[in-house]
């Protein structure tokens, strides 16, 4: 009986070799795998002669061939694989195998596994894997020095298994394939790793404790190894304990941290420094799960630094800086906090509430101050621009913050009854009388959209008065039609004359009553005035117009020693001002007579002349009020900046009759809608009693209302017959169908 053994290395250095379109990477230090095959004499098998004592092989020898052949009978199992390992060399024979003579070893692997002895094979496989993986030495002091061993020791391992799976493929695809308990051989190789290293107490903890002190450096500043911790957790991860034995540890570690962290940083930061912190943590955390830790760690994690550091201390935030914010409507830090808020569960809401508080209280300081009557309007407009530009840019046009906001601005602005809205139809009235003297068309109309608005807002400011202030607009427009109209009728007619007309016309009962003023109007103005009153009739028949003076604006231009200039004045001040073209002086009396303005109208329109900033007229004696006997010269000497100049016109303060008159006006629109509710309440219940009645109107009605006045609107329904007393009971009502 002939024996032939035949004993083939891995070599030492790096090299690979392709089997069947397979790519196996070799290894610089690695597990020895030796094959010996014990055979029988087997009739037309060659096997090559044996290597040397030095462990090199024959360069003359011929080349190996082994054929498939079967297996005799006092074949010993015991003999087909054995691993040894060499002190020092971690198993590794330092013999080299020619590349020629790689097909040696996985045709040997095929041969045996088509002799059925796959089991056997595997089997002792798996012993000799597990030998070597119990000698891997992983004993070192210092946590780094530890760690980059525990990393080489993994690396190698890797590197190990994938050779040792690429010479033992065909056993992995065939017979271990078809056995669905039993793991492939890289899946073997990471249980053996897991369960005599990676299991270890000591070497858990080390592994562990390493890894968490290496992030809690880098998370005070410091840079550290971040190849070393992906490495290393990643072979937790494929080791599938990365869960239990680390990311429980870790995310408990930052539970900790973030929470004393935000403690510490809301005492000693302001709110914008402290959200800019809180994003670059979150910017980090995010960074340390794609760099080395595993993506399932990211929701946890991130939900963790948002808890601590915003959901925590989310009413703080808003106690401590919110206001201020808003105040200097700083816009990138009002962005950022509404960015954060969102992302923690209440933070919107929290954010929500805080906002709407702020513009009550800060609106109301506004409209509930009578010392701020004068400029009330137009601090509710920059308010509500500031407040409708942080929606816009900030809030990300969230609907409920759009929403709140409204409702918000509708609690303060009627806090203060009847006030804010008649200041707010006083604007609009100023605004429509100065025309586009003072703005364009696009930002009149602009100015009167965002009035529009407000008027909204407003309880007492019901369907109707909304009806008659679009009639308002209405006939702006048309205005703007019939002038255009009315200058091309102007060409076809005579050479147009020194003065260019433009007239509005206002549909009574849109607008306010004014109190028609006769004055003495130059021949040129009375000329024109009748000329476009035979125009407009003749285009619109039965209707009636009647002159405002009191609504009147003109340009006048003039010359003074320093140069020409223009002064944008009203219909009073024009008449006063064309005198002086006519003479250098006039007294108090002779401009009275020649223009018949009122007295008192007069008094006011020769202050705004003669005693305001810009003093076209000299009075004599000086002084700030005009009397009978004063005296007006023209300034020749006057002397402005600007070229054309507004005059402004005094305006007489409101007196307590014209107060009242306001607030009756305003109860007569009020009246209507109260007749509606009663009607609709009685429609509805078809029998009520007075007290259950006014209950439900103060629920239906949205302004402020005396019982009194109820009582009277109920008494006139009665009167009407939409309604009748029950006979027996007085304050019992009952509806009349």
């Amino acid at each position: 009986m002939l024996a032939s053994a035949v004993k083939c290395s891995l070599h030492s250095a790096s090299w690979a070799f392709v089997q069947k379109g397979h790519f196996f990477p070799g290894c610089q230090r690695g597990l020895l795998v030796g094959v010996w095959l014990s055979l029988q004499s087997v009739p037309g098998f060659t096997a090559a002669p044996a290597a040397s004592s030095s462990g090199s092989w024959s360069s003359a020898a011929p080349p190996l061939l082994i054929p498939t052949f079967p297996l005799p009978t006092q074949f010993e199992p015991s003999c087909i694989c054995c691993v040894s390992a060499q002190p020092g060399t971690r198993g590794v024979y330092q013999a080299a195998v020619p590349a020629s003579d790689d097909r040696f070893l996985l045709q040997a692997v095929e041969n045996l596994c088509s002799h059925k002895v796959s089991a056997t094979l595997y089997k002792q496989l798996r012993q000799v894997c597990e030998d070597h993986v119990q000698h891997l030495c992983t004993d070192a002091l210092d946590s780094l020095v530890f760690l980059k061993k525990m990393d080489t020791c993994w690396q190698d391992h890797c590197r190990q298994m994938i050779m040792v799976r690429g010479i033992f493929l065909f056993l992995d695809r065939t017979y271990v394939l078809q056995n669905s308990l039993l793991p492939s051989i890289w899946d073997m190789g990471l249980e053996l790793f897991r369960n005599h290293i990676i299991s270890d107490k000591m070497v858990q903890s080390k592994t562990i404790d390493g890894i968490l002190l290496l992030i809690e450096r880098e998370r005070s500043g410091e840079a550290v190894d971040r190849s070393l911790l992906r490495s290393l957790l990643g072979m937790l991860s494929d080791l599938q304990v990365y869960k239990d034995s680390f990311e429980l540890k870790f995310l408990e570690e930052t539970n900790c941290l973030y929470a004393a962290e935000g403690q510490r940083l809301m005492q000693e930061r302001e709110v914008p420094e402290y959200l800019n912190h809180v994003s670059k943590r979150l910017e980090e955390e995010g960074d340390r799960v794609i760099t080395y830790l595993d993506h399932s760690t990211q929701r946890p994690l991130i939900a963790c630094v948002e808890k601590q550091l915003l959901g925590e201390h989310l009413t703080a935030i808003l106690q401590k800086g919110l206001d201020h914010l808003l105040d200097e409507n700083r816009v990138p830090d009002l962005t950022q906090m509404y960015q954060l808020f969102s992302r923690v569960k209440g933070g919107q809401h929290a954010l929500l509430q805080h906002w709407s508080e702020y513009i009550k209280t800060f609106g109301t300081a506004i409209v509930i101050n009578p010392e701020k009557d004068k400029d009330m309007v137009q601090d509710l407009l920059e308010f509500k621009d500031r407040v409708d530009h942080v929606v816009e840019v900030c809030f990300q046009r969230n609907e409920r913050f759009v929403n709140l906001m409204k409702e918000s601005f509708e609690a303060f602005i009627n806090r203060r009854p009847n006030k804010p809205a008649e200041l707010i139809a006083k604007h609009v009235d100023s605004k429509l009388r100065a025309g586009n003297k003072e703005a364009t068309d696009e930002e009149l109309e602009r100015i009167l959209d965002k009035i529009m608005i407000l008027f909204r807002f407003i309880h007492e400011c019901g369907a109707a008065f909304t009806s008659k202030l679009e009639g308002m607009f209405k006939d702006m427009e048309l205005s703007k039609d019939i002038m255009v109209h009315f200058k091309q009728h102007m060409q076809n007619q005579s050479a147009p004359g020194p003065i260019d007309l433009t007239v509005n016309i206002l549909t009574m009962g849109y607008w306010p009553t004014y109190t028609p003023v006769e004055v003495h109007l130059p021949p040129e103005m009375v000329r024109l005035q009748e000329v476009f009153k035979a125009f407009y009739l003749g285009k619109h028949s039965g209707r009636k117009l009647q002159w405002q003076s009191t609504l009147g604006h003109a340009v006048l231009k003039a010359e003074f020693k320093e140069g020409k200039k223009e002064f944008q004045v009203s219909l009073f001040q024009t008449l006063v001002l064309l005198m002086f073209n006519e003479g250098d002086g006039f007294s108090f009396e002779e401009i009275k007579m020649a223009t018949g303005i009122e007295d008192s109208e007069l008094r006011r329109t020769l202050q705004s002349l003669a005693c305001g900033k810009a003093r076209v007229l000299i009075k004599s004696p000086k002084g700030k009020e005009v009397e009978d006997g004063d005296k007006f010269l023209f300034n020749a000497e006057f002397k402005h900046k600007l070229f054309r100049i507004k005059i402004n016109q005094i305006q007489m303060k409101e007196t307590v009759e014209e107060q009242v008159s306001t607030t009756e006006r305003v109860f007569q629109d009020r009246q209507y809608q109260i007749d509606a509710a009663i009607v609709r309440i009685m429609k509805m219940r078809k029998t009520l009693g007075h007290n259950l009645l006014v209950s439900e109107l103060y629920n239906q009605l949205k302004f402020p209302v005396k019982p009194g006045d109820l009582k009277k609107r109920i008494e006139s329904l009665i009167d009407r017959d939409y309604m009748e007393r029950d006979k027996d009971s007085p304050n019992q009502y009952h509806y009349v169908a």
